[in-house]
């Protein structure tokens, strides 16, 4: 069993738990990800390391109640426990020889986008980072990235809060401008992180995604994030998002594909949180 230390929301759907587990804080790296079940009858979900406190034996994680786990999840208080939290898993972000980065989060996917600008500022890179939401009240972590980052754009796609637009239009911006960066890193929705790839491929700007929105058994024997990669002839291999990343070279990634397969659980994950939201009496 594995103890809440603590538990805030960062809006309306998405809270932000730290929880009690020395041995991943003690191994974790930016980029990896978690595996677990909040009771013993429960499902086994995947969920990105937001954040390690190795002294205090903490692990942050952040999720976006979605589904039936995540809500019940979020029924957990301080001070109570879940049953499993396994990890770290999958592969860390590439960090070295970097020294010039654009980090590009979207939504939820700042979570996943933050720990990485952390690593990349604590390495002394310079760091430019670009967060985007739909609007203002689902901004997040805007004071952790702005921490860490030489420059910060805040953009919402409404212009109620930050600047107007989403997070393509400062990128092409720079990039037209003529600035430069060894790598650009973009964690979000699928759609964002296909955009972000056509917007950086006309520079030759290398891009890595993080494919976490795809993965669900967290092991490879799902096949739910079966990954197609497809190379400059045209040669498509497959790959697994949870065991051979999650991160990948943006130009080579399927994402229509991937997107066309992460729609398959639409329905069932509403059922599933239907009937939970009705167990608790929520609706």
């Amino acid at each position: 069993m594995y103890r809440i230390l603590s538990c805030r929301n960062l809006n309306a759907s998405v809270t932000q738990m730290e929880i009690e587990a020395p041995l991943v804080a003690r191994k974790a790296q930016p980029g990896q990800f978690i595996i677990l079940r909040v009771d013993e009858d429960g499902e086994r979900i995947p969920l990105t390391i937001a954040g390690t406190d190795p002294q205090r034996g903490a692990v942050k994680i952040i999720f976006q109640i979605v589904g039936a786990t995540t809500f019940l999840l979020n029924q957990k208080q301080e001070g109570d426990y879940i049953q499993d939290f396994a990890g770290p898993l999958g592969c860390p972000t590439h960090t070295e020889g970097i020294r010039r980065v654009c980090i590009v989060g979207g939504g939820v996917g700042c979570a996943i986008a933050l720990p990485v600008a952390e690593a990349f500022h604590r390495l002394g890179a310079e760091v430019t980072s670009i967060i985007g939401f739909r609007n203002r009240d689902i901004v997040i972590l805007e004071d952790e990235f702005r921490a860490c980052s030489d420059r910060l754009r805040v953009m919402t796609d409404d212009g109620s809060y930050g600047e107007a637009g989403n997070v393509t239009v400062p990128l092409k911006e720079m990039l037209e401008s003529g600035e430069s960066f060894d790598q650009i890193i973009t964690i979000g929705p699928l759609i964002m992180m296909k955009f972000v790839t056509l917007t950086a491929k006309p520079f030759g700007v290398p891009v890595t995604v993080s494919m976490n929105p795809i993965m669900i058994d967290g092991t490879g024997m799902c096949g739910g994030c079966r990954l197609t990669l497809v190379d400059n002839e045209g040669k498509r291999t497959t790959r697994f998002a949870c065991v051979d990343g999650p991160d990948f070279d943006g130009y080579l990634v399927d994402f229509d594909e991937a997107m066309s397969r992460s729609r398959m659980y639409t329905d069932y994950e509403k059922h599933a949180y239907d009937e939970a939201c009705h167990l608790f009496g929520k609706q």
